[in-house]
């Protein structure tokens, strides 16, 4: 590969061009050029920038020729740094991924490198960012170091996306390292573990992370009255609020109400023990006593009390972040309890499909907000088959979005769910709605293949 001085010595000749007309297109002062050229300076990112616009070149046309400009003389991160950074940004990883493993021949960069992946996370360059967090974890493997921990929490958070199971296990890869990280930054990872293994119901390890969490959070609530040197992401008693709402949800989910409303009476009782006073924690506060109001409710109707469905619609009425979740939750209890639910369908029909709208400290993660929406297409088409069996192309068509949504996030619980539905009530499906199970019936046993499981078989 031509070096580029040897591709600038060239274009220069080939347009009968000295150094000083070279100098004044480029703006490279002459000497400096002059000693670029022979080989004496090394040449900087904002110098092989006005290179390659004098030339009249792309932007990245050099960018492999400067790979080994990095290493030609004394490898050096004040040069380097800005050229990973425009690398990031022109989308060239492969430039990066040449770097990185050179640079790390030598460990003392180490420090330097976590620096840059930082920066650019924080510039939001996710896939750049986890070049470097890969390598430096890399390099860090023997030294069971928190920078180590650091990294692998910063790759699961990039990993995260719509495929359920993916997350989970980037969840599984990294739960690992959680207590290896700062206090600080472990409540913020325990949350976003939670909020993953909650997509995939994983209820036992949900209810050992927030038990630890509770823990975590409380124990540093009361030793750093006057506030942590390295402050969470979050004040530290949302931590324990939440961990107290996750539990209460576990009780739901295992159908102890009445643990479920024992914690409901925790996670609402901030106020009287909360030390802070300022907007943000009565605004925390409050919200947490408002979930409280909704999941008394909501527990009244999981017990079979037909009266709290109308006050569970009242109130989530006035709190639209709410709605597309009580839904879920209202059409489960009318399967379960044979409810007439649909005055309340029709009241919050502009809620079907889902609208993710968050709170300032939003409760759900789009992850599962997602999960749920599967769920809720499948349990409202069991609702509309129930409640008008004789109009059953609305339920099956429920059913058929239901599964492509399911394959979309890579929901299994979801697919397995629609699959077994539709077989179900195969007699009242038409031609094309077979046609169409059949295409995402077969979208399901191919990424069963690619994970190497037993397909699951309908026929």
């Amino acid at each position: 590969m031509e070096n580029i001085r040897e591709t600038l010595t060239r274009y220069m000749r080939k347009h009968n061009m000295n150094h000083s007309r070279f100098s004044e297109l480029s703006g490279i002062n002459t000497g400096t050029l002059s000693r670029i050229i022979k080989g004496s300076n090394p040449i900087s990112v904002k110098q092989l920038e006005s290179i390659t616009q004098a030339m009249g070149l792309a932007e990245d046309s050099l960018f492999d020729a400067y790979v080994e400009e990095c290493f030609a003389f004394a490898a050096s991160i004040r040069r380097i740094r800005p050229f990973i950074i425009k690398c990031a940004e022109l989308g060239r990883l492969d430039c990066i991924e040449r770097i990185v493993p050179r640079l790390l021949d030598n460990l003392s960069y180490v420090p330097a490198l976590f620096e840059v992946a930082e920066e650019l996370f924080t510039r939001k360059h996710y896939q750049a960012a986890a070049l470097l967090y890969d390598n430096v974890s890399k390099a860090e493997k023997f030294q069971h170091s928190e920078r180590l921990a650091f990294c692998r929490y910063r790759l699961f958070l990039i990993e995260l996306g719509t495929d359920l199971e993916k997350n989970y296990k980037a969840a599984m890869v990294f739960e690992d390292y959680v207590n290896r990280l700062h206090e600080a930054d472990q409540l913020e990872a325990l949350k976003r573990l939670i909020d993953v293994l909650v997509t995939v119901h994983k209820w036992k390890k949900v209810d050992e992370l927030a038990e630890e969490m509770l823990r975590i959070a409380q124990i540093q609530y009361d030793l750093h009255a006057g506030g942590m040197e390295k402050k969470p992401e979050r004040p530290i008693y949302f931590y324990i609020l939440y961990a107290l709402l996750i539990r209460s949800a576990v009780c739901e989910e295992y159908k102890d109400y009445e643990g479920a409303l024992q914690y409901v009476s925790l996670y609402t009782a901030g106020g009287s023990w909360v030390r802070e006073d300022d907007e943000e924690a009565r605004f925390l506060i409050n919200q947490f006593v408002e979930w409280g109001k909704a999941n008394t409710y909501l527990y009244q109707l999981w017990s079979g009390e037909s009266a709290a469905l109308h006050n569970y619609a009242d109130f989530v009425a006035d709190h639209p972040e709410e709605i597309f979740v009580a839904l879920c939750n209202i059409v489960q209890a009318a399967n379960q309890f044979d409810f007439d639910i649909d005055g309340i369908l029709e009241r919050f029909k502009a809620y079907i499909p889902f609208q993710a709208i968050e709170g300032r400290y939003g409760q759900y993660s789009n992850s599962i907000l997602g999960e749920k929406y599967a769920q809720f297409l499948s349990d409202l088409a069991v609702y509309k088959f129930n409640k008008s069996p004789e109009n059953t192309d609305n339920a099956i068509n429920l059913i058929l979005e239901g599964l492509d949504f399911s394959v979309k996030i890579n929901s299994v619980r979801n697919m397995v769910t629609c699959m077994t539905l539709f077989e179900q009530y195969r007699d009242f499906a038409d031609q094309e709605a077979k046609g169409k199970f059949k295409k995402l019936a077969s979208e399901v046993h191919r990424i069963n293949a690619e994970k190497n499981v037993v397909p699951i078989s309908f026929v």
